[in-house]
Parts: structure tokens; sequence; C-alpha cells
């Protein structure tokens, strides 16, 4: 067999020039661990999990001891036994045992009806509002992305582990970066051992090529760190092993627990990330939504309780927020639609757990669906201030509101 060169693996590969894996904002592991140090130590990190499809906020947060909650959702309610009670009113899902105990801990946030005006039910056109932070007009740019022009634009600020560098990272004059990640394809004939030798540097060569060929050899890398994870949660319960993949709701991203691992990682590496987005698919629940969403909920659950105890006292704070909520009356599938304000969840250090916002009523509707009670924004400005340390106004188009009492 001839030697196998790099050039002829780029080529076997698909990557002929390395444009496909140079553009669009691709940044290797080596190249994310290589700022390691390189950060002031005192600096927060913000980790934003975005909920793809529709979080059903109403079985989350369950407003157990209003009788208009059962009254709404017939077979899709819980009974007050279910629940894991938070007090005499509301309880969380029985699929978020560990955030229970967080928030016993003092250590959980919970900001309810959060919403923005004139809601839009459309996943797309919502999930643009949250992520530009624009209700009026969401434009190209996406309210993290609009931080790192101020920060200075360099990508390694701004990290995604998904698939797609998600338009919130996006800004007018640069843009974050995602670190690819995923199941590597190889030839048949090429090992991984050889891959690693093929990603390290050599001379000569365009820095668009040395840096396709290095992006392969991270796939290794975080293949090896994602199937270490994997072997750490042998003892999940068999119905995760089926967890629904984001789709047009959500992108296809790895599962949670191994993009929280990445993440782990690099704060622990002390890289010079500021921002990293994560996400977790599969909550458009039409039908069967009540079992379901309980499954999705511990997916989300043990591998974020899990990452707040691995990063305490590490300056991480934790927001979880999706695109809209539920309508508060039950369909005939035993689901829900599409419907506005929900609730968004903040863990982490420095975060002063507890309930915030007035919680929607579920009578007082506006055709039908929940009317917000806090302005998503307010808990965006607490976030770029309390955490980022920037201007809230100068991101958010002159935005001056805030939950100053979060964090």
């Amino acid at each position: 067999m001839d030697t196998l060169t790099r050039r002829r693996f780029l080529v076997a590969s698909g990557v002929t020039g390395a444009a496909a894996l140079a553009a669009g904002g691709t940044l290797g592991l080596r190249e994310l661990l290589a700022t390691a140090g390189d950060r002031d130590p005192a600096a927060k990190t913000l980790v934003l999990v975005t909920l793809y499809g529709g979080n059903d906020g109403l079985n989350t947060l369950i407003p157990y001891a209003d009788p208009a909650y059962a009254a709404a959702r017939a077979d899709l309610a819980y009974q007050p036994d279910e629940l894991l009670r938070l007090g005499d009113r509301f309880a969380l899902n029985p699929g978020l045992a560990g955030l229970h105990r967080l928030y016993q801990d003092g250590g959980l946030a919970i900001v309810r009806g959060v919403g923005y005006p004139k809601p839009d039910r459309s996943h797309f056109r919502s999930m643009d509002i949250w992520q530009t932070g624009q209700p009026a007009r969401p434009e190209g740019t996406g309210w993290l992305g609009r931080w790192l022009d101020a920060a200075g634009g360099d990508p390694r600020l701004a990290v995604s582990f998904e698939p797609v560098l998600p338009p919130l990272l996006a800004g007018a004059t640069s843009a974050g970066a995602t670190v690819p990640g995923g199941e590597l394809k190889l030839p048949g004939v090429i090992t991984p051992a050889q891959v690693r030798r093929l990603g390290a540097a050599a001379p000569g060569e365009s820095p668009a090529a040395a840096r396709a060929a290095a992006c392969f050899a991270d796939l290794v890398r975080i293949q090896d760190l994602m199937n270490r994870v994997a072997e750490g949660a042998a003892d999940e319960e068999a119905e995760d092993d089926d967890a629904d993949p984001a789709t047009a709701t959500g992108g296809g991203a790895p599962p949670l627990d191994q993009q929280l691992a990445l993440v782990a990682r690099c704060v622990e590496a002390g890289v010079a990330t500021r921002v990293y987005s994560v996400s977790l698919g599969g909550f458009d629940l039409h039908a069967g939504g009540k079992v379901a969403q309980r499954s999705i909920l511990a997916r989300l659950d043990k591998p974020l309780a899990a990452f707040r105890e691995r990063m305490a006292g590490k300056g991480v704070v934790v927001a979880v927020y999706s695109e809209f909520g539920r309508r508060v009356r039950a369909n005939a599938s035993e689901g829900t639609d599409h419907g506005t304000a929900s609730d968004m969840f903040l863990l982490g250090d420095g975060v002063n757990g507890g309930m915030y916002g007035e919680a929607p009523s579920l009578t007082d509707l506006d055709d039908g669906d929940l009317k917000y009670t806090v302005d998503f924004r307010d808990v965006y400005a607490t976030l770029l201030a309390g955490v980022l340390g920037s201007d809230p106004a100068r991101i958010l188009d002159g935005w001056t509101g805030r939950i100053d009492e979060l964090l």
C-alpha cells in the first residue's frame, strides 16, 4: 500500500482545499485548549442551554395547588403526590430530581412567566426572537454575538458544541465558533492512530489545510472523551438510549451530557472562552406529552445537576430556556400545542436561588395562552452585567430592565 499522506487523506475524506472545515466558524479543540490560562482568573463563564421544540413550562414548574391546572389538562396533569414540591403552591416535574435537590439547597433560581410582547408561536420565528434578543425586529445578529463584537471579536470567546453555529453567537463583525463533534467516519484503511499523526503540523502547507487536518484529529480526541462519558453513564435508564435527536426544532446535537463534558473540560483547563452554547431537543410534544416530557426532562436533569456539582467554585453560571411554553389546555391527543410564556432556570456560582417573577394566571389568558410577566431581556441583561461584565443597554438596543437579585 502506498504511504498515506495528508493530502491523500484530506482528498479521500472530501475536504479538497480544506475549505469545508476551515470555513464557517469551525474551531479545533486543540486551538481552544491552546488558550489555557489565557484569561482573567476572576472572569465568569456563561453556559446557555437551549431546549428546542417549546418545553411545556406548566408541566415543568407545576402550579399543582391551582384548580385551573387540573381542570385544563385532565390526564396530562400530575397529581400532587407525584410531584417534587417546592412549597404549598408549586412543584417540579418528577423527572427533575437533581434540580429539586439544588433548589432545596438554595442553588436553583426559577424565573416564572418569561416571554416577550406580541408572542409568535412559530418555532423558527420565536427562536429567532430569543436568540437575537430583538422581539420587535429580529435581525441577523445574536445577542451574544453582539457581546462578542464588543468584547473584541475573538471567536474563541464564544463556543458552541452543537453541529451548527447557533444564530445567537453571530455578531455584526465577528462570530463565535463551533467545535466539531459527533461520529467520525473514516475511510476503511485509515485508523484513528493514523488520523492523530496526520493532525500534526506539517511544513510547507497552507493554514487552511493544517486546520482541516487538525479538526479531524480533534474529532478522534472528542470521540475518546464521548466514549468515556458514555461508559460512565452505563447505569442510565433504558429509555434514555432512545433520546430523540433535535430536528427542525433542534439541530441534531450530541447528547447533553457529552456537550457539558466538553464544556467542563475546557473550563477546568482555563481556556479563554467566556460563553458556551449547548442544546437539547425533542420538546415539541403534540401527543403523549406527559410521559415523553418527563423522560426528556430527566435527560436534562442528570447531566445538568452533575455539571453544576463539577463546576462549583469555578465561576460558571448556567441559564436554561426554550423558545416558548405550551397552551394551558391540553389537546385531544394528550399533548399540548404551541403557547407563549414559560420559565427560565438559572444555576451556578453566585446565583441566588428561589422564585422570581409573578406566576401567570391560568384563567386570565390571551386567546388561551399565558400572559408573560417578565420580559426575557430582563434576564439577558442580568446575565450580561452579572456574568459577562458588559453593559446590557449596548447589547440589547438600549434595554435597561434587569433582575439584580438573581446574581
